[in-house]
Formats: structure tokens, sequence, C-alpha cells
């Protein structure tokens, strides 16, 4: 199958444009387990943990030094404090997420008011490793503060309740929603496609 260009358009910005997939990244897990909750043997479970799917990097994160942490695989660049302005509502969570700059929370990025923002609930879930708990992130990653059994917000609303937001609990790795009226942690982010 071909693909048709617009006048103009070039086959490099086909990809976007023709709707070649995104790679899903890996979910982390590499174990099974039987209904009682019991490690068992992965050949033939059709469990995620024999499959285990999707890509993955490594070194998952870079710290680069300047109170920021690359994910190298999806490309975001994240606060290395993930604690840096406790819990917020939602509205308070999106405006200390855009005036965050270079200078507070022990950043020296240069980076200036809305080159942050909240990250949207596809964005933070990818932070996940569900093989871990308490924190439900990566071996080894390089973030400070991470709040464990508390939620952090996402700038996605809740289609289902618009006063509600989707956000994420980093214990377990929960992904939820909560009243935007509610106070949970706020982790900035900037980049991404």
């Amino acid at each position: 199958m071909r693909a048709h260009l617009a006048h103009g358009d070039s086959l490099g910005a086909c990809p976007q444009a023709c709707g070649v997939p995104a790679a899903v990244p890996k979910t982390g897990q590499t174990t099974c387990w039987d209904v009682g909750g019991y490690t068992i043997d992965c050949a033939g479970t059709g469990q995620d943990g024999e499959y285990q799917k999707g890509v993955a990097v490594d070194p998952r994160f870079t710290d680069n030094g300047d109170g920021t942490v690359k994910d190298n695989l999806t490309g975001l660049i994240w606060l290395q404090d993930a604690n840096c302005f406790a819990s917020q509502t939602w509205f308070d969570a999106l405006t200390v997420s855009n005036t965050l700059a270079s200078g507070a929370c022990g950043l020296s990025d240069g980076s200036v008011a809305w080159d942050w923002r909240l990250p949207n609930r596809k964005e933070l879930e990818s932070l996940l490793d569900l093989e871990q708990s308490y924190p439900a992130l990566p071996a080894g990653h390089p973030f400070s503060g991470v709040q464990l059994g508390h939620y952090y917000w996402s700038s996605t609303t809740y289609a289902g309740d618009p006063s509600f937001a989707w956000f994420v609990d980093l214990g377990y790795g929960n992904v939820v929603s909560d009243g935007k009226y509610n106070a949970d942690y706020v982790w900035p982010v900037r980049g991404g496609p």
C-alpha cells in the first residue's frame, strides 16, 4: 500500500501523518503467578511475564545532573525531585507545573516558565514498572522524593465525570481518577512529540 502525500509533504513527515504505529513500552513484568498469587513457571501461561511484549531501553533513565532526568524510552524530561510541590489540587498542579523554571526545585537546566507541564495520563503511566511495587518504578531509577501510597496528578480529565482527572499511584501502579478539588502530588515533565 502506498501513502499519498499532500502537495509540499515529504516522506520524512509520513510516519506521523500516515499512521505508523507507535511502539508500546514493556510493562516490566517477567514473573507469572497462579490464582493464589504464587509464583509459577511462565511457559504456556499466556501471561504478560511469558511474552514480555513491548519495547525497552537500557539504560532506561539518564540523570542529567541539573535536576532533570531523561527517560531514554520516551524522550521525556522529568523533574528529578518527585516531591518538590507536595500535594496540590488539580488546578494548582497545572499552575505550579507550567510556572516551574530553572532555579526552583533543584533545577539548573536553564528552563523557563511554560517549558514544564503536568504530564498526561499516558506519559505518567509510561514510568510504571509493573513488576515492582513501592515504588512501581524501574529498579535503580534516579528519582528522589517519590511519594509512596499517594497519587500523582495527570493533566488528563476523566471523561466519565469532568470534575475528575486521572492520576497514578506510584506505590502499586494503579491508574484511577479523583476529584479535581482533592490534593494529590505533582511531577512535572517537559518535552515529547
